[in-house]
């Protein structure tokens, strides 16, 4: 019997939704999963020391990796009207922005990619100090003015107004505005390593197991609510309506040209390496 994959992905709905069926066993003829959760700044950095056989990354990381890590076609997160928010606590414009302090979830993920690229469009001067802190500290962080502005991902979305910000701007909007693709966030990678047959056979699993929960979505319930941190439940299932969808059963002409994209624009900003001409081809 072959072991079980090695894959970590976050607690956070989307993902337990999406791999439930698979992490327990419904998908008939699946490889077997060892799962950890973690972070999506944790997982970058697990992709960057090739420790996991799959992971759920941010798609910025993708240039450092994808030598030894293949990208699934299937199982990520990309969308529209997802995307970052700038939080501050007053309202004001872009330009306000300039030479103040900013913290961000981590440097090496899309959202820090999709502000990157706003701010070298609509903040004269560029921002000031970027902070790195834990995606939990960054709204408390703005409140109490300890930084001036916060960048923020996921079910933020739903939950600023509770800290009494304001979202000065959008950054998905401002992406799909200037491109018209949809917003690139997470990716699924798995190590070429296992062969191609047990690639083109785990992303077959992945979208199964994606089909699965949408037909019977009660049944991935315990275990999303399980892991997503005292959310409310009104606030994963809306988490879940928007990081899942047709993209996350295939990125299709779209997606790909989204994850290219953005990461053509961000190699000509200089903030990474450049793709190769055929990285992001699956086997």
């Amino acid at each position: 019997m072959s072991r079980p994959l090695n894959i970590a992905y976050s607690p956070c709905p989307n993902d337990t939704f999406v791999f439930d069926a698979l992490a327990h066993g419904r998908v008939p003829d699946a490889p077997e999963l060892a799962v950890t959760f973690a972070d999506i700044d944790r997982t970058n950095g697990m992709a960057e020391r090739g420790e996991f056989d799959v992971l759920k990354v941010s798609y910025a990381v993708l240039p450092w990796v994808l030598e030894d890590y293949a990208l699934l076609p299937c199982g990520g997160a990309l969308g529209r009207g997802c995307g970052p928010l700038v939080l501050t606590r007053e309202r004001g414009a872009a330009a306000d922005l300039a030479g103040r302090t900013v913290a961000v979830p981590s440097e090496r993920s899309t959202a820090y990619l999709l502000f990157r690229l706003w701010a070298a469009a609509e903040v004269p001067g560029g921002v000031g100090e970027i902070v790195v802190l834990p995606f939990h500290e960054i709204m408390p962080a703005v409140r109490d003015g300890k930084v001036d502005a916060g960048l923020v991902i996921h079910e933020a979305r739903f939950t600023y107004r509770d800290y009494g910000l304001v979202s000065l701007a959008d950054m998905g909007e401002h992406w799909e505005l200037t491109t018209g693709l949809p917003i690139p966030l997470g990716a699924i990678i798995a190590k070429r390593s296992l062969g191609e047959a047990a690639l083109r056979d785990l992303a077959a699993a992945i979208r199964s197991s994606v089909r699965m929960a949408w037909d019977d979505p009660e049944a991935s319930r315990p275990y999303v609510l399980e892991h997503a941190q005292e959310m409310d439940p009104k606030v994963a299932d809306q988490h879940i309506g928007l990081y899942v969808n047709e993209f996350t059963a295939g990125l299709g002409e779209d997606g790909y040209a989204a994850v290219r994209g953005l990461l053509t624009r961000a190699a000509a900003e200089g903030l990474v390496p450049p793709l190769g001409r055929d990285a992001l081809s699956f086997v």
